[in-house]
């Protein structure tokens, strides 16, 4: 068969179909990926949010990639923060440290311009046991600064597909640069950049370098206003790298009332290992939230502080301990017997 050469309409036509085919082809395949996408949903209502959000804190003609929009979701306006300094008790000399290397450099920019020295860090760690402020100190510390607060959730950035976590890692900067001033505020930031190991799953370790490297670049550009504050109680188990690149650290504690006799806790406390007493003080700590907790609930009114530890906090924590301490030697006796 002679092959007949093909006229100037024909071969147009036949262009038009192949890409009609191929444009149908596309749609198909991108509709079939988003069926099975069981992210799609949230990725949409994500986008929402941010668009919500977007809008509420004043952002406009700021263009946000599909990866933006997703952390952009988890945007706080400082603004409608009811959170102040006043709110926070017992941590005076933090606060003033906080507003001398934090806000103040921030808010007199013009005045350390020429100085790389006297530049706001580019990362502020939060440490302490739980319940004792660090997320207030965060928000109030956005709100006093009037910066905008990318509340950064660890799983925020794990995607079952290759390569996104690491686009998602990206975006968190890009869109902190775009929005700039802005606090990144990681809370349990032990859980998302704990020390590297050989264990680490590839997808896991390319996130956490993109990420420090990504870090590393804000350090560079001195006019960049972004800074990435974290909160932990386990800053031990924080890699050496994201230690190295948040020097401003803040030691978070619970007060304790100066009528706590020790020495009787001391003896009352025979044959406690170092993990129950740190697991006692913790209950003793979460009885002074609670007692704030209740407090607020029965009356909104109450703009009072987290009390201190008191004798009392001690003695029912001592007691909640040596209880379980003896039930778990009664599973002890009652194994050994059994064998």
């Amino acid at each position: 068969i002679i092959a007949q050469p093909l006229g100037r309409n024909e071969v147009l036509g036949l262009l038009f179909r192949l890409t009609i085919f191929g444009a149908v082809t596309y749609f198909t395949i991108k509709w079939m990926v988003d069926a099975i996408d069981p992210t799609r949903k949230q990725k949409m209502e994500a986008q929402k949010q941010a668009e919500k959000l977007m809008k509420q804190i004043g952002v406009q003609n700021v263009k946000l990639s599909e990866y933006e929009m997703s952390i952009a979701a988890h945007l706080v306006d400082p603004l409608t923060m009811q959170i102040t300094w006043s709110d926070i008790a017992g941590l005076d000399e933090v606060i003033t440290e906080l507003k001398d290397t934090v806000i103040l450099p921030i808010q007199k920019r013009h005045l350390f311009k020429g100085s790389r020295l006297l530049q706001p860090p580019k990362g502020v760690l939060l440490y302490g046991p739980p319940g004792c402020g660090k997320t207030l100190i965060a928000k109030a510390t956005a709100k006093d600064a009037g910066f905008r607060f990318i509340n950064l959730q660890p799983s925020t950035l794990t995607d079952k597909w290759y390569g996104e976590s690491q686009k998602l890692a990206s975006a968190v900067f890009s869109l902190a640069i775009k929005l700039q001033p802005s606090i990144i505020f990681i809370d349990e930031i032990d859980s998302f950049l704990r020390s590297r190991s050989s264990s680490d799953h590839e997808a896991t370790a390319m996130m956490k370098a993109q990420f420090m490297s990504l870090w590393d670049g804000l350090e560079t550009d001195y006019n960049c206003q972004v800074i990435i504050m974290g909160a932990t109680n386990r800053p031990q188990d924080l890699d050496s790298a994201i230690l190295r690149r948040m020097p401003t650290r803040f030691h978070i504690n619970q007060p304790v009332d100066p009528a706590v006799d020790f020495v009787d806790m001391a003896k009352e406390t025979d044959g406690f290992s170092g993990s129950d007493l740190r697991e006692m003080c913790r209950d003793a700590a979460l009885l002074c939230v609670r007692d704030f907790v209740h407090n607020t609930h029965a009356d909104e009114r109450i703009q009072d502080q987290i009390r201190s530890i008191n004798q009392d906090d001690m003695q029912i924590a001592r007691q909640k301990m040596r209880k379980s301490k003896s039930a778990d030697g009664q599973t002890v006796l009652i194994h050994s017997t059994l064998d």
